[in-house]
């Protein structure tokens, strides 16, 4: 009683002091955030660690369309203040459990001239901030059109930046790393073809975005929780390093219809003086709500391999025949077509995967190109493209769905779009059917090339509804999700756990397109995992993609050493082998870590960290005495010094370490790797060299 009565105490006291600045600290007190308004009315925020300014004052609020905008002329109705101290425990994740401590500030604002009511609500944890507009149930705003959202990022200084062009239909750029100042300059470089693109600004980049000072600050603003919204990017003046929310517009150039009650989504600033805190923390998860799925036990990490490199590679095709101009599904008879003999998706191959799979201990088997219309899916704006249930003459449903049950593989189904999301949705209900007559429990959906209803973007309002409820649709039938070029997650896998997985980045398809930069791995974990795991689909062993195809000259920009470590380093609970069997057989020493390696955790100690440099993490197999340690390294050859004080004390342990050799390059000698165990407690240390474009990774087994 005695606090909840000092909370209504100072409750009171803040409601009648409503003219001065209100501050918010974190639990253990190195973050304040500071609110007032201006004498116009408008809203503003500002942020501090350790004393430090992190972000100058920046003000709030939305133009609506056609009205009185939500930008000034408030005047503060109400303020409360509350804690919230809780632990949830995760489906799946990077631990067994997690801590959502968090103290609240929420602003009831009043715009004077229309009587309107603004809620601004504010929540700092430990690791940063979030906030978010919410719109309660009032007769002067029911329906109402964001024209876009104001919400201001003012930084202190001119600082370093991983960033990626900010664009309305992709994630799948290279990280540029520059001074915000040079992000005009260096735009039309990082500015790379796609499949489907547009930009909105020379200074627009895409969160998550990961920032360091000149004083040592880690500094990452992405949001949390995405739903029926549209996706934020941050336009730059570079004049006064101030980032303004942009938001993806619709066909019409609007940002988002709205209807109160409602909320837009968080918005989330992180910092740190440790770039380790960045990596653990979990409060975009934390800004979504607890899973609304009552039965999870159908949810279950899968490690797979697939038949898609070599089509990537161009070794092999998606379609089945190249003898017809166009096809239509219903009226083009492909068992009258000629086979163009470099169909992949075949009987023969499918159960060479199974057969490889089910000796070496994986859980299931993906198969992309196995449905009639990739003769000319792509680029026709064609909305009856794929009806997800029609299979390829040389593709037996039944004889593979039987086969591979005879090997305990479960087999995942792929659904691409080709963006056509009406024709997905008018299928979805039968394709989900179909998945569970066939034994599928997961499905890699695509959405390549340009969005239709046309006009349309990846990330606006109305087709972040349709992943949404695609996702929800299929927790109705017990499937889960892997949606590829979808928008980047917001932690909306803590409320629906059945999203195991997203590309939404530059994965390592881009390998044999041309290649990423040999640091991109690095970077990838301090901004797109923000939001949720990626199917990257490492563990290429064979970095000379003409040696698959010919006429591909692309190198994988990468180690054999550092591929491994990417099963820790790049956190997913869906994690592929993604070469091809045959290549796994000349290194079976080393494939031996993919095979050991877990994909479930209790545990995560994240070692080491610089964005752009290196990333190393240890992680604890979920119910078990196993470690696994990851290293992954950028562009200059380094020394990583860890310690293994993470195990348990008083037990021994046995380590193999998978590591470059002192000769290895990731340009002209990636497969040179050395393995060797040693005894391990505790108290123990290492020293490993990790050359550029490689890592190490370490398989750590309890002795009985």
């Amino acid at each position: 009683m005695k606090s909840l009565f000092i909370l209504s105490l100072t409750t009171l006291f803040l409601t009648f002091n409503i003219a001065g600045s209100q501050e918010l600290k974190s639990p253990n007190g190195k973050i304040a955030m500071h609110f007032s308004l201006k004498n116009d009315g408008t809203p503003t925020y500002q942020l501090f660690y350790k004393n430090k300014e992190v972000i100058k004052p920046s003000t709030l609020g939305l133009e609506l369309k056609g009205d009185k905008s939500l930008l000034n002329d408030f005047s503060i109705l109400k303020i409360e203040n509350t804690t919230f101290n809780d632990t949830w425990k995760p489906v799946w994740g990077e631990v067994k459990e997690i801590r959502n401590h968090y103290n609240e500030l929420e602003v009831s604002l009043k715009q004077n001239e229309t009587d309107r009511v603004l809620i601004v609500r504010f929540r700092l944890f430990d690791e940063g901030l979030g906030f978010r507009y919410e719109f309660p149930a009032q007769k002067n705003l029911v329906y109402f059109v964001i024209k876009e959202e104001k919400s201001q990022f003012a930084m202190t200084g001119d600082h370093k930046a991983f960033w990626i062009p900010g664009d309305y239909d992709t994630q799948e750029f290279d990280y540029t790393e520059s001074k915000l100042s040079e992000i005009r300059g260096k735009f039309d470089k990082a500015y790379t073809s796609n499949a489907s693109q547009e930009q909105f600004s020379k200074t627009g980049v895409q969160t998550a975005l990961m920032m360091k000072t000149n004083e040592g600050l880690y500094i990452n603003i992405h949001e949390a929780a995405l739903i029926n919204y549209a996706c934020m990017h941050l336009n730059l003046d570079d004049e006064n390093m101030i980032f303004e929310s942009w938001l993806t517009p619709d066909v019409n150039g609007d940002k988002g219809y709205m209807q109160a009650p409602c909320n837009s989504p968080w918005r989330t600033i992180m910092v740190s003086d440790d770039a380790r805190d960045i990596l653990a923390s979990k409060m975009t998860l934390n800004l979504n709500e607890p899973c609304k799925i009552e039965d999870t036990s159908w949810i279950k990490p899968v490690k797979y391999m697939g038949v898609w490199w070599e089509m990537i590679t161009g070794k092999g095709s998606w379609a089945y025949t190249d003898e017809l101009p166009a096809v239509q599904l219903g009226v083009t008879d492909f068992s009258k077509a000629k086979p163009n003999g470099k169909h992949s998706a075949n009987n023969e191959k499918v159960k060479r995967y199974i057969d490889f799979a089910s000796e070496h201990g994986f859980d299931g088997v993906l198969v992309e190109g196995w449905n009639e219309g990739w003769e000319d899916w792509f680029g026709k704006s064609k909305d009856y493209v794929f009806d997800f249930v029609t299979p390829y003459p040389d593709f037996d449903i039944e004889e593979i769905h039987k086969y591979a049950k005879s090997k305990g593989v479960k087999m995942i189904m792929h659904h691409e779009t080709s963006g056509s999301t009406r024709n997905y949705e008018r299928h979805m209900d039968k394709a989900y059917q179909f998945m569970k007559d066939n034994g599928y429990d997961a499905v890699k959906s695509g959405y390549v090339g340009n969005i239709l209803p046309r006009g349309e973007h990846h990330y606006s309002q109305w087709i972040i509804n349709h992943y949404q409820y695609a996702l929800e649709k299929a927790a109705d039938y017990q499937i889960m999700i892997n949606a590829h070029e979808a928008v980047r997650p917001t932690g909306i896998c803590r409320t629906y756990p059945n999203l195991i997985g997203n590309e939404s980045a530059r994965g390592t398809e881009f390998q044999a397109f041309g290649g990423s930069k040999p640091n991109h791995v690095t970077v990838l974990p301090f901004t797109r995992l923000i939001g949720g795991p990626m199917d990257y689909t490492p563990g290429i062993f064979e970095m000379d993609i003409s040696k698959l195809n010919p006429d591909n000259s692309s190198h994988v920009n990468s180690t054999i050493a550092n591929q491994l470590a990417l099963y820790v380093t790049m956190y997913s609970p869906l994690q592929m082998a993604a070469d091809l069997p045959e290549h796994y057989e000349q290194f079976m020493d080393a494939f031996q870590f993919i095979k050991d390696v877990a994909i479930d955790w209790d545990e995560s100690i994240y070692l080491e960290a610089e964005p752009g440099n290196y990333i190393t993490i240890a992680r604890k197999e979920k119910n078990s005495n196993n470690w696994f340690v990851g290293n992954v390294n950028g562009n200059s050859a380094r020394k990583s010094n860890i310690k293994f004080d993470f195990l348990e004390k008083g037990k021994k342990y046995i380590a193999t370490v998978y590591a470059d050799a002192k000769d290895a390059h990731y340009k002209t000698n990636p497969q040179a790797y050395t393995i060797k165990t040693k005894k391990v407690t505790s108290k123990s240390k290492l020293s490993q060299l990790s050359v550029p474009g490689g890592g190490y990774a370490i398989s750590i087994k309890e002795i009985n």
